[in-house]
């Protein structure tokens, strides 16, 4: 009778999809591979909500994986796939060359069929975030809060002047130490760092020889690939004491939580506030990685069908067989007596 009791009422679909999922952050981190070259992997994102300033009022931040160096890269709205497309040929190509593949949100302007195809005919892979895990991107939304922080500290007083601080602000990212790659982006990507207004050279000083250069250069790649796996190592490694391991198998039925106020195309709400947290159960169709799956979704879904497994829970419905987690009590257990 209570292994049935047991069994019930973890089945019980209406509690797994109105109960908020107590376990640790689902999921085990998967950082993304460090590339082999420079600007070989990129991340892109939009700073928006910035005031009008000289007729710009939002920028288009573009970071290497490797080095982190940034370019910070103003924008006004509205702006489309094929203007913000344009502004990159004409101030990150000519420079850098096409990269091997693009991490991003799922802004409109990444999604769009001009983006895709153009990137698909140049032989850029497109590596687009699952649905509502802005974490995917960490590393350029980590960068929006330091240029954000750095415009905000010096226009305080005249907001409309961020575009004139702009320069200076990427200036100031490039050239301030980062604890991933254990030096200055500046240096990463160049192999030495700039000089400073205010500091002079000195001219006692000679100059180095050419090879000397060169295996200063490789020195420093070394030294940088090294702190890059070890700093990935330490972020695995506390990312994933509050991560617990979660995994799934095709074919499986899963509960999906939804964000509140949005997706209603998944599952209609008559209330917001006291709708289910997780809407389903839908079947996973295919496993992208260890933390991305793919699930069928009703035909007029709209949201994109790819979720990370943190937002996923496993359907237990009636007729499963749940294993028993609960230590067995005997029914004939005999009553302490004390003993004087």
């Amino acid at each position: 009778m209570k292994a049935q009791v047991l069994q019930y009422v973890r089945c019980c679909q209406t509690c797994q999809q109105a109960k908020p999922d107590r376990a640790a952050s689902p999921g085990l981190l998967l950082p993304l591979p460090i590339p082999a070259q420079r600007w070989d992997l990129i991340s892109m994102d939009f700073v928006d909500g910035l005031p009008q300033s000289s007729r710009f009022n939002c920028l288009l931040v573009i970071v290497d994986k490797r080095t982190k160096f940034a370019h910070f890269l103003p924008l006004a709205h509205p702006y489309t796939a094929a203007s913000v497309a344009k502004l990159y040929m004409n101030q990150i190509y000519k420079i850098h060359g096409l990269p091997g593949a693009i991490v991003s949100d799922r802004d409109p302007v990444f999604t769009s069929h001009f983006w895709q195809e153009l990137f698909r005919a140049a032989g850029t892979q497109l590596r687009l975030s699952t649905a509502n895990h802005p974490q995917t991107d960490g590393q350029t939304e980590r960068v929006n809060q330091c240029v954000e922080t750095f415009l905000r500290c010096f226009t305080q007083a005249c907001p409309r002047r961020w575009s004139f601080w702009r320069p200076l602000a990427q200036f100031w990212y490039n050239n301030a130490h980062h604890s991933a790659i254990g030096m200055t982006p500046f240096r990463a990507m160049f192999g030495y760092e700039p000089r400073h207004w205010g500091i002079s050279a000195n001219s006692t000083c000679s100059v180095p020889a050419l090879q000397a250069w060169l295996d200063e250069k490789e020195t420093v790649q070394a030294l940088l690939q090294q702190h890059l796996n070890r700093a990935q190592q330490i972020m695995k490694h506390q990312a994933d004491k509050k991560r617990s391991f979660r995994t799934f198998t095709v074919g499986e039925s899963v509960f999906l939580r939804l964000q509140p106020y949005i997706q209603s195309s998944v599952a209609p709400r008559a209330n917001h506030k006291l709708s289910y947290k997780y809407y389903g159960p839908f079947t996973i169709i295919d496993k992208i990685n260890d933390v991305a799956y793919k699930l069928q979704l009703p035909p007029q879904a709209t949201v994109h069908p790819v979720f990370h497994v943190s937002l996923l829970r496993r359907a237990l419905l009636p007729g499963m067989v749940v294993e028993n987690q609960l230590p067995h009590c005997a029914d004939d257990l005999a009553v302490p007596v004390e003993i004087h």
